[in-house]
């Protein structure tokens, strides 16, 4: 039986979903598969093309998401189906991350293909993930909960990126004889199962409490009233003017930051930057976000999620100028740093603050908009860096038209309403 009152083991059963999951970004996402995608599936492509083809990847895996969001969250709240379509997205994404495992060398199409599925799979679970924070906390716990889950979910990632990086740099302690090849397959494979695995406690113990209706209807009749939901949602937002206008700031603000995460390997690469040096920076990012996302749920518990994302992005607009001017490895580990101290911090906040805004009954297809509109802007953004790149023949400059990003995001944010 279902109590009303979220229990302290649903919250932590849901933040642990973050640790499952955050291994996919770190590990491949960001990692092992942009760098295996250069060395070892597109070996053979100039490198400005092949960060055009990572680019167009992101881009595509965020627009099959965000064309299906709004209505697969209307669907989530119409029939109590948040656990369900999380899981069935998980399965997706599991299963197309072992796929990496098995893909010949210059074969990058497939590659393509696999990582644009696996990272479909990770956005689309995080529609219902993230709209399931208003049924394990009440309102005045929003700001910690959320960073409780970016914190766990840069841990999670952190640990299980380090197990990876000492897997291919020394595969011999792991019964891999000298074939990093393999322990860069390994890897892939690992991240798979962790995210499986680490997904249980989610299943075992967090319940959806809030439903529009109290019988689910079938599924036929669900798909259709789920459309019909998804119009008056849009309408909705359009009254709720401070919604409509933080989730504009948020399509651009965003984009800036997934742009940062997911480009951020390959732009050093193209810099001429050590691998081992890439990732040693990666790992610095993750085990600073750690305490600081849990830092800035108390700083927005304290003087509120919209200071404390404004603050976060000051620091961005800082952080994108000083990359642009990066010349040293060393200067690679202090924008690593930097990026550690905001990144989480800003992603939790601007949850937990739209989660405060919207009704807390609808909110899967409120979510659906969240995440159409954050993916919405990734399909932008890493498209603007390769193509600006190439057009100027810099990389760095292509890195610099992130600044408008950041710039109009939080100039609208600074115009939604304070909450009392």
């Amino acid at each position: 039986m279902t109590t009303n009152t979220p229990s302290l083991r649903e919250r932590w059963a849901w933040a642990f979903y973050d640790w499952a999951n955050s291994a996919f970004v770190t590990t491949v996402v960001v990692a092992f598969f942009p760098i295996f995608f250069r060395s070892y599936w597109a070996k053979e492509l100039p490198s400005e093309e092949v960060t055009l083809h990572l680019g167009t990847a992101n881009a595509l895996a965020s627009l099959s998401v965000m064309l299906l969001a709004p209505f697969l969250g209307a669907i989530a709240d119409r029939g109590g189906l948040k656990k369900p379509l999380l899981a069935s997205f998980v399965a997706i994404g599991v299963s197309a991350t072992l796929l990496l495992t098995v893909i010949g060398a210059n074969q990058w199409q497939i590659a393509m293909f696999a990582f644009v599925l696996a990272v479909i799979g990770f956005l689309g679970a995080n529609i219902f993930y993230d709209s399931l924070l208003v049924d394990v906390a009440e309102e005045k716990d929003f700001n910690r909960v959320s960073a409780l889950g970016y914190s766990m979910g840069y841990l999670g990632g952190g640990l299980l990126f380090l197990l990876c990086v000492l897997m291919t740099l020394h595969p011999e302690w792991f019964n891999l004889g000298t074939d990093k090849l393999s322990a860069v397959r390994w890897a892939f494979g690992i991240t798979a199962v962790w995210w499986a695995v680490f997904s249980i406690p989610m299943w075992l113990f967090v319940h959806q409490r809030r439903s529009t209706t109290a019988k689910r209807p079938p599924l036929l009749t669900l798909i259709a009233e789920g459309g019909r939901d998804l119009l008056d949602t849009f309408r909705h937002i359009r009254q709720l003017k401070s919604v409509g206008l933080f989730l504009l700031a948020y399509w651009f603000y965003i984009d800036g930051v997934d742009t940062v995460i997911v480009m951020a390997v390959d732009y050093g690469q193209t810099l001429g930057f050590p691998q081992d040096s890439l990732i040693t920076a990666l790992l610095i990012t993750q085990f600073v976000a750690f305490p600081a996302a849990l830092a800035f749920g108390y700083l927005g518990n304290k003087f509120g999620a919209k200071q404390g994302i404004l603050l976060g992005l000051a620091a961005y607009i800082a952080i994108t100028i000083f990359a642009s001017q990066m010349q040293s490895v060393n200067g690679f580990y202090a924008l690593a740093i930097c990026v550690g101290l905001v990144q989480g911090g800003v992603q939790a906040l601007s949850r937990s603050l739209y989660a405060s805004l919207i009704p807390a009954d609808q909110a899967a297809k409120f979510f659906g908009f969240y995440n159409m509109l954050g993916k919405f802007a990734a399909v932008l953004g890493p498209l603007l860096v390769g193509w600006f790149g190439i057009l100027t023949g810099s990389s760095r400059m292509g890195l610099l038209a992130i600044l408008i990003l950041f710039i109009a995001g939080g100039l609208l944010l600074w115009r939604v309403p304070n909450r009392v």
